[in-house]
């Protein structure tokens, strides 16, 4: 696996130094809608290791979360501002498991089974999420799917 290893290094040293072309990467990040299945993931290292392969019924597809605490309506009687209960509200579910969530309810034939972090910036972060089609014959006769989904032939 020592190719994989090389990607993820030069990966690294590229979002590390905002080398490159991944300035422009994020603008077109910006661009794109919130969800929006991809022909090839960008970070072939993690697609692999979460269990990507280049075969019908595998799909990637990048999910936009806003990132920050949550947004809750101000009351309107009459309070101190220490006991609105306004600021500092934080969620007890992160971010990535909000992608996944996401896409797996706009995907419910699709198994998900794995997500990594792409990008974010200071309002959006940026996920991509695997997924496979259980039924689709290609997966059917992949064993290491088979093994994953527990299907017997």
């Amino acid at each position: 696996m020592p190719m994989y290893r090389e990607i993820s290094k030069t990966w690294q040293s590229i979002f590390h130094e905002k080398a490159g072309n991944i300035r422009e990467r994020a603008v077109e990040l910006r661009r794109e809608p919130a969800m929006l299945r991809v022909e090839r993931p960008w970070r072939l290292d993690r697609a692999r290791s979460m269990g990507y392969k280049a075969k019908e019924g595998v799909i990637v597809v990048r999910m936009r979360v806003s990132r920050g605490g949550m947004r809750k309506q101000r009351p309107t009687s009459g309070r101190r501002p220490k006991h609105m209960g306004v600021l500092k509200i934080k969620s007890a579910v992160s971010s990535q498991a909000v992608a996944e969530r996401r896409v797996s309810e706009r995907h419910p034939n699709m198994k998900l089974i794995g997500s990594y972090p792409v990008w974010q910036d200071g309002i959006h972060a940026w996920y991509e999420c695997v997924l496979i089609d259980p039924l689709h014959p290609a997966v059917r006769k992949d064993y290491d799917y088979r093994r994953a989904l527990g299907i017997t032939v």
